[in-house]
C-alpha cells in the first residue's frame, strides 16, 4: 500500500519562497548551504531560466515560523548571486504542482478504474505500456495527495513529483 507523505500537507509552518538569481554555477549550491547551515529543510525545490537568460527562479517550499522564515529572507538577500526574494505566503498567489504516476492494471476492470480516477482529477494518461498506465496529474498539493489516495488499491509502481511552483497573482511580481 501506499503512503501519501505528510510533508505535502499544508500546514501554517509551511512557506513558499520564490528567489530570482543570476543563472550562474554553484548560486544553487549557495542557496541550499545556507539551509543546511541553519539546520532547516528544504522540502521541494524547483530551479529554470526565466525570459531573461542571465536570471533563474527558484521556489522552494520549506517549514519553519514566521521568525526564522523572515531570518532565511534576510541571509537569502545577503547572498551574492541572489537579485530578488519574495515569501509568496504573504500574497495571494497560484501555487502548482506536476505528478507522474506508474499504476499497474491487473485486469480489464482494473484498467477501467484507472481510466475513470484519472478522469474525475482531471489527469491525463500519457503512456500506456505492458498494462502499465503512466498518469500525469497538475494541481494544488492536497489534489495529488487525493489523487494517490484513490489509487491505493492498484499497484502504484513508481510516483515523481516536481515541488511546488507559484505565482502571485495581480500586479505583484518577482521581476527586476
Amino acid at each position: 500500500m501506499f503512503k501519501t507523505s505528510t510533508r505535502y500537507k499544508e500546514s501554517a509552518n509551511r512557506h513558499i519562497i520564490s528567489i530570482l538569481m543570476e543563472n550562474e554555477t554553484g548560486a544553487l549550491s549557495r542557496v541550499s548551504g545556507l539551509f543546511s547551515q541553519r539546520g532547516y529543510n528544504i522540502e521541494s525545490l524547483t530551479v529554470a531560466p526565466t525570459d531573461d537568460e542571465t536570471l533563474s527562479r527558484m521556489t522552494l517550499v520549506t517549514q519553519g515560523n514566521d521568525a526564522s522564515i523572515e531570518q532565511i529572507v534576510k541571509q537569502l538577500n545577503k547572498l551574492i548571486d541572489v537579485v530578488k526574494v519574495m515569501e509568496m505566503s504573504d500574497y495571494a498567489h497560484i501555487e502548482r504542482e506536476i505528478m507522474f504516476v506508474k499504476v499497474a492494471a491487473t485486469n480489464m476492470e482494473s484498467c477501467a478504474s484507472i481510466k475513470r480516477m484519472a478522469d474525475i482529477f482531471r489527469a491525463n494518461v500519457i503512456d500506456v505500456k505492458n498494462k502499465m498506465y503512466t498518469i500525469e496529474i497538475t494541481g494544488r498539493p492536497d489534489k495529488l495527495d487525493g489523487f494517490l489516495e484513490t489509487m491505493e488499491d492498484h499497484k502504484i509502481i513508481e510516483v515523481v513529483r516536481s515541488g511546488a511552483m507559484g505565482i502571485t497573482r495581480g500586479s505583484n511580481a518577482l521581476k527586476i
